[in-house]
C-alpha cells in the first residue's frame, strides 16, 4: 500500500543549514522517526524519473512498511510546462501541500494565483495542508491574531493565510522554523494524521472490494460478538470544603477562642485550619518565626490585630478545660472584630469568595471606607510572604478557579508534631495528627474523641490492622482530600482501611483506580502477572465494595480465556463461577462455531478468506 502527497509551492531558502539543500518536504523525510530511507535513496533525480520531470520525487518507507511517495514542485512555469503530467499527479494525491514563505509575497500570489485554481477543479476530497513557512521580519513576536493588519506590508498577513485555507477547506499551519518542534511535531503531527485517514479509508475500499469479488458458497466464518460492556462505576463529588465549613459551626476539637477589646467572647476556631491559609496566623501561633516569615508586613499586621492573653485571672478562666484549654486571642480591631464571625466563614469556605464577603461585611458597617478597610485586612493575612498583594481586585480573583487552600496548605502539617494534638502509635512507630482535621473530614474518627471512648481523652493513640504506609496514605485524603497509591496491592489495602474508618469517597477513589489499573493492562500482562483476580474479588466483597466486586465478576468474564487457565479460578463460588460463564467472552457458542468452520475449511481443503 503506498501514500501519495504533492506538494505545491515555494517556502524560500530561510533556513538552509551548513549550505545544503534543505525544505519542508525534506526536512520532515529526513527528521520523522515514522519515516525510513536514506540520504541516497530519499531523493530520485530527474534521470530516474523521465517520466515525470516536472516534479522532483522523493521516495521513503513510512509506518513500517508504507510506500510514501512525494512530488514537489516549487515553480509554477515548471508545472505549467507539463500541464497533463500536473493534473494527473493532483488527480491522483491522497494529500496535498501548499507551502509558501511569509516574507514572499511573490511565493504567495503565485500560490493563489495560479496554484489554487487548479487545485479546486481537480479536489476531490482530499485533505489540504497550508504551511506559512518563516517567521516575519518586520515584527520581534510573530503576531496571529487574525484581526491584525500590522504585517500586510512586505510580510504575508495571518489573515490572507487563513483567508486562503477557508477557501479551500484546508488546515493552516504557521511554521516560524524549520526544526524538530514545527517540523516533527506540528507540521508531522497534521500531515501523519492525514496519512493515517488516507490508509484507513484504503483499506476500507481494499476490504468492499474483495467482498464484492470474492463470493464464498461454503459454510461463513461466525461472527464474535462484543463482550458486554463493563458496569460504569459514578465517582463521588468531593465534599472537602463543606466538612471544613461545618467544623466551624460544630464547635468540635476547638483550640483558640477570639474576644474582643472588652474580653467578650467573640468566635472560636481552630488553630491547624487558620495556619493553613494565613502566615499572620502561623506567626501568631508560633508555627513560624519571624526569621522565617522574612515580611514586615506579616509581622506588622499580626501585631497590629492580634495578641495574646495568658492571664490565669482572665474572666471565665477557671471554668475551662484544666487539661488543654484554647488559646484566647484578643482582637485589637474593633471594626475587624465585629466582622470576624463573617471572615472566619469566608476563610473556611476556601478563602476565594470574595463578593461574599464584602456583602456581609457590609451588612454590619455601613461606611464603605470601614468596609475597604476591613476588605484590606483580610488580604493581608492572607498575603504570601515576599510577594505584592496579589488580591487587589476581589471581583478579577473570584473569577479566577478558586485556588483551594486547604488541599495544599493543609499537607504542610501532615505527619508534622507542629499543633498536633494527637499521635497514633503504628508498628512501633508514631504518626502526629490534629483532632480537628481528622474529626471533619471522618465520622468514625469525629464519635471517637467526642463520645465517651477512652480515645477522647487519650493522646496516644494504637491502631491495629493496617500498615503505617496505608495509615499514612488514608491521614493524606483527610488532609488534601486526594491520594495516589502506589499499585493495586496498595490501593486494596486503602480500600479495607477506607471501608474501617467509613470514608466512602475515599472507597471510591481506591475502585476507580483498581478498575483504571487493570483496564489498562494488555492480555500479555493479565496473564503473566501474579496479582490473584479472584482473592482481590473476594476481598472486595468482604469489604462491602459492591461496584468493585460486580466489576471484577464482569471483568473475569471478559478475559476468561485469560482467568480461567488459572488455578485460583477454581476459588470462585458456585454463584460466581455461574456468573462468568454465562457472561463469559467469547462465548461457548462462538467457540463451537468457530471449531466446526476450521474442520469443514481443513476437510475441503480449501483457502479460507478470513483467517
Amino acid at each position: 500500500m503506498s501514500i501519495h502527497i504533492v506538494a505545491l509551492g515555494n517556502e524560500g531558502d530561510a533556513f538552509h543549514q551548513d549550505n545544503r539543500p534543505s525544505g519542508l518536504i525534506r526536512t520532515y523525510l529526513g527528521r520523522s522517526p515514522l519515516v525510513s530511507g536514506d540520504e541516497s535513496s530519499l531523493l530520485l533525480n530527474a534521470t530516474s524519473t523521465v517520466a515525470r520531470p516536472v516534479f522532483t520525487e522523493y521516495q521513503a518507507s513510512a509506518f513500517g512498511n508504507v510506500k510514501l511517495v512525494v512530488h514537489d514542485c516549487p515553480v509554477w512555469d515548471i508545472f505549467d510546462s507539463d500541464w497533463y503530467t500536473s493534473r494527473n499527479l493532483i488527480g491522483g494525491a491522497d494529500i496535498i501541500v501548499i507551502k509558501y514563505n511569509v516574507n514572499d509575497k511573490f511565493s504567495f500570489h503565485e500560490v493563489k494565483d495560479n496554484y489554487i485554481p487548479v487545485i479546486k477543479r481537480a479536489l476531490n476530497s482530499v485533505p489540504v495542508i497550508i504551511a506559512a513557512v518563516g517567521t516575519r521580519q518586520n515584527e520581534e513576536l510573530p503576531c496571529t491574531c487574525p484581526l491584525c493588519t500590522s504585517d500586510r506590508g512586505s510580510c504575508v498577513s495571518t489573515t490572507e493565510g487563513i483567508q486562503l485555507a477557508k477557501e479551500l477547506g484546508a488546515t493552516y499551519l504557521e511554521l516560524h522554523s524549520l526544526d524538530d518542534f514545527y517540523i516533527g511535531k506540528y507540521f508531522g503531527g497534521v500531515l501523519e494524521y492525514f496519512m493515517i485517514q488516507a490508509l484507513n479509508q484504503k483499506t476500507s475500499e481494499k476490504m468492499k472490494k474483495r467482498k464484492m469479488s470474492n463470493s464464498f458458497h461454503g459454510i461463513r466464518p461466525p461472527q464474535l460478538e462484543q463482550p458486554e460492556k463493563m458496569p460504569v462505576l459514578k465517582a463521588e463529588a468531593s465534599h472537602y470544603n463543606a466538612d471544613l465549613n461545618n467544623l466551624l459551626f460544630c464547635c468540635q476539637c476547638v483550640d483558640v477562642v477570639f474576644y474582643n477589646p472588652d474580653l467578650k467572647e467573640v468566635a472560636e476556631a481552630h488553630k491547624i485550619v487558620l495556619c493553613a491559609v494565613s502566615h499572620v496566623f502561623m506567626l501568631l501561633f508560633n508555627v513560624k518565626s519571624p526569621a522565617d516569615i522574612q515580611d514586615s508586613s506579616i509581622i506588622r499586621t499580626t501585631q497590629d490585630l492580634f495578641a495574646i492573653n495568658r492571664d490565669p485571672a482572665f474572666p471565665g478562666a477557671s471554668q475551662e478545660s484544666p487539661g488543654n484549654p484554647p488559646l484566647r486571642v484578643i482582637v485589637k480591631d474593633a471594626l475587624f472584630c465585629s466582622c470576624l464571625s463573617d471572615i472566619l466563614r469566608f476563610i473556611y469556605s476556601g478563602a476565594f469568595q470574595w463578593e461574599e464577603l464584602e456583602e456581609d461585611i457590609r451588612k454590619k458597617l455601613k461606611d464603605s471606607g470601614d468596609v475597604s478597610n476591613v476588605i484590606e485586612k483580610v488580604k493581608c493575612i492572607l498575603k504570601t510572604p515576599g510577594k505584592f498583594n496579589c488580591l487587589r481586585n476581589c471581583k478579577t480573583y473570584q473569577a479566577r478557579k478558586p485556588l483551594w487552600f486547604y488541599n495544599t496548605s493543609l499537607k504542610f502539617f501532615l505527619n508534622k508534631p507542629m499543633l498536633a494534638d494527637v499521635v497514633f502509635e503504628i508498628q512501633g512507630t508514631t504518626v502526629p495528627a490534629h483532632r480537628a482535621v481528622l474529626v471533619a473530614r471522618c465520622e468514625v474518627m469525629a464519635a471517637m474523641f467526642n463520645g465517651n471512648y477512652m480515645e477522647a481523652k487519650s493522646v496516644l493513640i494504637p491502631v491495629y490492622g493496617v500498615s503505617k504506609e496505608t495509615f499514612l496514605s488514608f491521614l493524606e485524603y483527610l488532609y488534601t482530600d486526594s491520594c495516589c497509591p502506589a499499585g493495586i496491592f496498595q490501593a486494596m489495602c486503602l480500600l479495607i482501611c477506607a471501608e474501617m474508618y467509613q470514608v466512602s469517597r475515599l472507597q471510591h477513589i481506591c475502585e476507580l483506580f483498581i478498575i483504571t489499573q487493570l483496564q489498562s493492562m494488555p492480555s500479555r500482562e493479565l496473564a503473566s502477572m501474579n496479582l490473584d483476580i479472584v482473592d482481590l474479588l473476594k476481598k472486595a466483597k468482604f469489604h462491602h465494595s459492591d461496584c468493585l466486586s460486580t466489576w471484577l465478576l464482569h471483568f473475569i468474564a471478559t478475559n476468561y480465556l485469560i482467568f480461567s487457565q488459572k488455578p485460583e479460578f477454581q476459588d470462585l463460588s458456585v454463584e460466581e463461577r455461574s456468573f462468568v460463564e454465562k457472561h463469559r467472552w467469547p462465548s461457548n457458542m462462538y467457540l463451537k462455531q468457530l471449531a466446526e468452520y476450521r474442520k469443514y475449511i481443513h476437510s475441503r481443503k480449501c483457502r479460507c478468506l478470513v483467517m
